[in-house]
């Protein structure tokens, strides 16, 4: 067995809570948008097509924000097909995803989903085919209140009320050579800066994300951040981090730790903006919209025989999650947290079948991942201030990332109680963590669950939907706070 401690203090804040951190994302990709949130023939389908059951998943969910329509995909739409008449909607080509677009659903139907799963709706602009006039043309159908050409005839479709969209990203994933029309960091930053004081001209209140990296591996990782801020820093409010990972060559230890990478691509990015910050005299601060994030098993993606055809929404990117997998998962999650002063934005890619925490059937049932619970669990209980946690702890050797600590953690505060997130990256042996409490008043575990499971490769189904769900921790000690985390878990510890 090993032993960690910790100490809580609501003196060691970080920041407040971003609610902005819990946003995920909505591409049209695969079935993420067709049988995933919308399916006109489902059973639970309500009139607008939207399926009930993944509006009532997405809630529980705890979604603040989501990101849309791209993604690659944006790089190539065309957001004038999506809207009007939909049987006179026209049907085009995706070279992203090598599909067919059949536009049944474009921004007015996905605002409306929005308002109905509660969430803030945030979208992608094409940078890669279009540009400024494109911009400002759906800046103004979506945002303008009416009496102009395309303000109205956001009107005549069915949408008397602005969208109200605050938060707009210029464009994605300019840097990689897979993006329809991909651009260096200077032509890039030239476009995005111009398109941003543009749309600024017209509402100054927006909110805007450059293109940062698609990857700390990206080769011009850093120079690139460097690059486009020169060109944008007085006109944007974020940068954007992508990352994905997976577990590589059966190498458990180095996956468990993979939000180690997290941490760094955070750090570095932070690092370049403040030095750009500081060449140009500027007083103000570029935050990280960390708006792609997950575990994506990448390689099997890469490994895949290419399609012949262009169908409409097919099976893509629909990776099975396990329990490593969701505890590698909530480590990410907590690696967001614990940077709340500057990411103060992120977007789970995705939400529904696409690399998702939701799994639908065409016209059958809906489930739950095991990456679904770390998600829900830390968006229902974090709230108030991030605190600051530094766990003594053991550490072991990984091959990735060298050594690592066993025990990652982080913790939030309220008036009414303190919640601790914990992640246990031991594979061999539980690990019993002593909560030093002093300053919260001697406050007491009121409750801890665990996600674990003897079968770290152990998945949820459409038959099993409950195999890998988050269970009551019988191993706690009040006096002095102490509770045992199992090999390979994430843990959710309330005290108060």
């Amino acid at each position: 067995m090993h032993q960690a401690e910790l100490t809580l203090d609501p003196a060691f804040k970080v920041a407040p809570v971003r609610r902005r951190t819990f946003g995920t994302f909505v591409e049209h990709l695969g079935r993420c948008v067709y049988t995933g949130i919308h399916e006109p023939d489902h059973p639970s389908a309500d009139d607008d097509g939207f399926r009930r059951d993944v509006l009532d998943l997405t809630r529980e969910l705890g979604v603040s924000t989501v990101r849309y329509p791209g993604g690659n995909f944006v790089s190539g739409y065309r957001w004038e097909d999506g809207i009007g008449p939909v049987a006179e909607r026209p049907r085009r080509l995706d070279l992203a995803w090598h599909s067919t677009e059949t536009n049944e659903v474009g921004v007015d139907e996905f605002v409306r989903w929005c308002r109905k799963a509660g969430v803030e709706p945030m979208m992608a602009l094409n940078l890669g085919t279009r540009g400024i006039a494109e911009a400002l043309d759906l800046l103004e159908y979506c945002n303008h209140p009416s009496g102009t050409t395309l303000s109205d005839l956001r009107v005549a479709n069915g949408s008397k009320e602005p969208h109200g969209i605050r938060m707009w990203c210029l464009g994605n994933e300019m840097d990689g050579r897979w993006q329809t029309g991909h651009k260096t960091a200077r032509e890039y930053g030239r476009l995005a800066a111009e398109t941003a004081r543009a749309m600024r001209t017209m509402d100054r209140n927006l909110e805007l994300v450059a293109c940062g990296s698609s990857g700390s591996g990206m080769p011009t990782f850093g120079a690139w951040e460097a690059t486009v801020l020169e060109e944008t820093y007085d006109v944007v409010d974020f940068i954007s981090c992508h990352a994905y990972y997976e577990e590589k060559d059966g190498d458990l230890g180095s996956f468990l730790a993979c939000s180690t990478d997290m941490e760094y691509f955070i750090s570095s990015v932070v690092a370049t903006a403040d030095h750009v910050g500081a060449r140009l005299k500027s007083s103000k601060r570029i935050d990280i919209s960390f708006d792609e994030w997950n575990v994506w098993y990448l390689s099997r993606f890469h490994g895949a025989e290419p399609p012949t055809d262009w169908p409409v929404a097919p099976p893509l990117l629909e990776d099975h999650y396990h329990l490593a997998d969701a505890v590698a998962f909530g480590g990410l999650l907590i690696t967001l947290l614990r940077n709340s002063d500057r990411v103060t934005a992120a977007s789970l890619a995705q939400l529904v079948n696409v690399i998702a925490p939701i799994m639908t059937e065409p016209g059958g049932r809906a489930w739950r991942q095991t990456t679904f619970h770390p998600f829900a669990q830390a968006s229902r209980h974090a709230a108030g201030d991030v605190l600051r946690v530094e766990p003594v702890s053991p550490s072991y050797e990984t091959k990735e990332y060298g050594e690592v600590p066993l025990l990652h953690a982080v913790a939030t505060h309220t008036e009414e109680g303190t919640t601790l997130f914990a992640v246990n990256r031991s594979t061999d042996a539980p690990l019993s963590l002593k909560i030093d409490t002093r300053a919260l008043g001697g406050a007491r575990i009121v409750e801890a669950t665990t996600l674990t499971d003897a079968d770290v490769y152990a998945r949820n189904t459409a038959d099993a939907p409950d195999r890998i769900v988050p269970r009551p921790n019988p191993d706690v000690e009040h006096d002095p706070a102490r509770v045992l985390l199992p090999p390979v878990s994430w843990n959710v510890i309330r005290l108060a």
